[in-house]
């Protein structure tokens, strides 16, 4: 008798690794925690609040979107309590219920789902929902004006805000030390420069992140805040001020790094966080906007598969 054996074909990759959604949402999510922790003991009870509401409301669309298009309820990978914990690190601690809603909506709908949910969005969600709010509520990323006036008895100034309206004379009670422990006010995650380093560190050892990224952005805003800082010193600020400030750690490890808005080779991937670090402090310095990290990763994002074309040559010859 013919001994027939089935054979079963598979497309590409042949190989699975071993990793997952779940395993790199949990992990992002960890490595996140010290500078979240750190946001909620700075700015207290409402920090909290803004950030159980944040990763809530995102579960909830989630779950809502998933039924509404009958797909397979996707809540336990952990991609939607991810985009809602970076969402609520990017907000002040004053943000109404209302806002952290609407900017979790948008970021599901909008920024992740309408491009048919994980792996097919060209934008980073956290990022469409924090730029819509930006644009239509401005006035609730004025940090100084959420939190000085309000009673958390926290009056330190955002340093971004001195740097835009008094030059390097506003920011000289900002040392280098006091950025890194967050010693200033700013966004529930984004103040704690120590914290956001280490699990940016995490990251990319655990291999989550790509280190050309995160550098390739850093090094963006060192070098162009350091032209507009030798071009005129009362009036721009240096460069490891802009690199300790604002959106600029949590933007190199956790917001530009996202995998399917940003380049899988590495020459784009120089490109793409060189870029985004450039037109950050472009923004900062001669746009409209205090910080200018939201929109020039989101410029980025524009580009990356223009970027991500750009790959080496085959090795050999024509025949």
């Amino acid at each position: 008798m013919l001994n027939q054996k089935k054979l079963i074909v598979s497309h590409a990759p042949f190989w699975h690794d071993g990793s997952s959604i779940t395993v790199r949402s949990y992990h992002t999510m960890l490595a996140a925690l010290p500078a979240v922790l750190f946001g909620i003991f700075t700015y207290g009870m409402p920090a909290l609040g803004v950030v159980s509401l944040s990763i809530s409301f995102a579960i909830i669309w989630e779950f809502l979107i998933n039924k509404v298009t009958r797909r397979t309820v996707s809540i336990g990978d952990g991609n939607a309590a991810l985009i809602g914990l970076l969402f609520a690190m990017l907000l002040p601690a004053t943000s109404p219920w209302w806002l952290v809603a609407t900017g979790t909506f948008v970021a599901m709908v909008i920024g992740k789902h309408i491009y048919g949910g994980i792996g097919g969005n060209p934008f980073n969600p956290v990022l469409i929902g924090v730029a819509i709010l930006m644009v239509a509520w401005k006035d609730h990323f004025d940090f100084n004006e959420a939190l000085m006036n309000y009673d958390l008895g926290f009056a330190m100034v955002y340093p971004l805000a001195a740097a835009k309206h008094l030059g390097t004379s506003g920011i000289e009670a900002f040392s280098t030390a006091g950025l890194l422990l967050g010693q200033h006010s700013g966004a529930i995650g984004a103040t704690f420069g120590i914290g956001l380093i280490l699990g940016g560190i995490y990251l990319i050892i655990r291999g989550f992140i790509r280190w050309e990224i995160s550098v390739s952005f850093l090094a963006g805003v060192f070098v162009t805040a350091l032209l507009f800082h030798i071009s005129d010193p009362s009036v721009y600020a240096g460069p490891v001020f802009h690199l300790l400030t604002g959106y600029t750690l949590i933007g190199a490890f956790f917001l530009a790094t996202e995998d399917s808005s940003s380049p899988v080779n590495c020459i784009p991937m120089f490109i793409y966080g060189a870029g985004a670090g450039i037109m950050t402090v472009l923004i900062r310095n001669i746009g409209a906007y205090v910080d200018g990290v939201v929109f020039a990763i989101l410029l980025m994002n524009l580009i990356n598969p223009i970027c991500d074309k750009i790959r080496p040559k085959a090795l050999g010859k024509v025949v």
